[in-house]
């Protein structure tokens, strides 16, 4: 018999799990590539370019503050390298962020082509979270294989490998560019490119070259260079060496094993077994640099069973499955949970007394999905308390800390121990935005007011309730106490990170 309990559990599952999925920070229309641990190897590992990934959660504030620059330097770096994230937040990349050493949210790496193929070099960025500074870092890791040719080395150049097509870019650049050196990975092995200053007379003047930049192609053998007429962009310089033979793949494509058959009924298997293996990598995989969102499995019938036999589905009324934050009615029990000298960071509604009203309603829903949230993936957030206006408290704390009117929803951070509070100021009590607050404060970030003691009972009121609370839920207490010490600095290791 399948308990209605067991039934609630697992449909609250699938509910949170595909909401985590659809919080991904960025689109399918981003310019940053979006991937899963399952693609990282092939798209990232195995590919001829430098990249960067940021490593992030959805519900951190630091991701979302990064989000707009790091989708700018995508744009920057189109056709230059690639700039991906996954979604750590995400069940299946879990395990993989945690063997990339992710310790904190965002955690930016830079991964760049080694000498064996799929054994890139990979390394933290440290740099500033700026567009600009992303993209520059990035362009100076970009392996450079350009030859560098001068008037008395040209001739040599050109008599190695003679009948080879090659390239060559005059230019009055010293240095050699973030687009030339991804020209030339695109066609490594099969187009030598050069670069010539055009302070080499010798050389400008036998290829007739009368302004920079230039580019040329020689085709090899004894035919005559053709020059390149078109923006000096990375598009247009690949479709002009591309005449000679078409550039190297970015990455490997993906291999799906067909098992051999050797019977009618063997064939039939196999078939079936390669469709369901196809449709998985599928999903697993990027198509255009995009990874597609898997199909969810369900469950099929028995086809053993009728059905009249079958056993009728459990319906799970509403209310049920619906998370909800617990209401405090009582002085003494708000005091003891949240408003006393040694408890920890509290979030408190204060609630008007029509509790019916939309905007009470929208507050305690936010609130409690943000928690339900937390709690699915252990994330051991504080707790979460509606205080309704039959609670004494909820007026003295509306006036002492002049919250304004009574008959609005008031949200604030309390914690008692460090002795302050927080508004929220926020226009509405949706859950995007009550959950940015919410990751304010778990950040330590913005300014804190003093909390009145007035409002704080006193400490021999609560040590009986405290060591019963240790004695049931050690671990629990460790974890608030490491959060309530990390409110008010930033993490060590991570200046601008949030908390696994």
């Amino acid at each position: 018999m399948v308990r209605t309990a067991t039934l609630a559990a697992a449909t609250a599952s699938l509910l949170l799990s595909n909401t985590v999925h659809a919080e991904g920070l960025y689109t399918k229309n981003s310019a940053v590539l979006q991937i899963t641990g399952l693609d990282y190897d092939r798209v990232i590992a195995k590919s001829n370019y430098t990249s960067i990934v940021e490593f992030y959660a959805p519900w951190c504030g630091h991701c979302r503050n990064l989000k707009p620059a790091f989708e700018s330097a995508a744009k920057s770096l189109a056709g230059i390298a690639k700039v991906a994230a996954i979604n750590c937040d995400d069940e299946m990349n879990k395990p993989f962020c945690g063997q990339m050493g992710v310790q904190g949210f965002p955690t930016l790496k830079i991964v760049r082509p080694g000498k064996k193929p799929g054994k890139p070099s990979v390394e933290d960025y440290q740099g500033q979270r700026t567009a600009k500074a992303i993209v520059d870092t990035v362009k100076d890791k970009i392996p450079n294989t350009v030859k560098r040719i001068t008037d008395k080395n040209l001739n040599e150049w050109l008599a190695e490998d003679n009948e080879t097509a090659k390239a060559i870019l005059f230019s009055d650049k010293g240095l050699t560019s973030a687009t030339l050196r991804t020209l030339a990975i695109d066609f490594a092995g099969l187009i030598p490119i050069a670069q010539i200053r055009n302070k080499e007379t010798e050389a400008m003047k036998m290829f007739g070259v009368q302004k920079v930049p230039t580019l040329i192609l020689l085709p090899g053998g004894a035919k005559d260079a053709i020059t390149y007429d078109g923006e000096m962009k990375k598009e247009g310089m690949v479709e002009f060496l591309s005449q000679i033979t078409p550039p190297n793949p970015d990455c490997p494509p993906e291999k799906v094993k067909k098992p051999k058959s050797k019977s009618k009924k063997d064939e039939k298997k196999a078939s079936a077994s390669q469709k369901s293996a196809d449709a998985s990598s599928t999903a697993a995989s990027t198509k255009g640099e995009t990874v597609e969102e898997a199909v969810k499995p369900v469950v099929s019938p028995d086809p053993e069973i009728n059905d009249d036999e079958a056993p009728k589905p459990v319906i799970i009324p509403e209310e049920e499955t619906k998370p909800k934050i617990p209401l405090v009615a009582e002085l003494a029990e708000l005091q003891l949970s949240c408003l006393n000298a040694k408890s920890k960071t509290c979030i408190l509604a204060i609630l008007p007394k029509d509790e019916s009203s939309e905007a009470a309603a929208s507050a305690l829903s936010s609130l409690a999905s943000i928690h339900k949230k937390h709690d699915a993936r252990a994330g051991h957030l504080f707790p979460f308390v509606g205080v309704p206006a039959s609670n004494p408290l909820a007026s003295s704390l509306v006036a002492e800390l002049k919250l304004g009117n009574e008959d609005e929803v008031h949200l604030i951070a309390t914690n008692g121990k460090r002795s302050w509070w927080k508004k929220y100021s926020g226009q509405g009590f949706g859950s995007l935005e009550v959950e940015q607050w919410v990751d304010a404060i778990r950040m330590g970030e913005g300014k804190k007011e003093r909390l009145p003691d007035s409002l704080l009972a006193e400490e021999a009121k609560v040590e009986v309730k405290e060591e019963k609370v240790a004695d049931q839920e050690p671990f629990k207490i460790e974890i608030e106490e490491i959060l309530d010490d990390e409110e008010t600095k930033e993490p060590e290791t991570h200046h601008e990170h949030g908390e696994l």
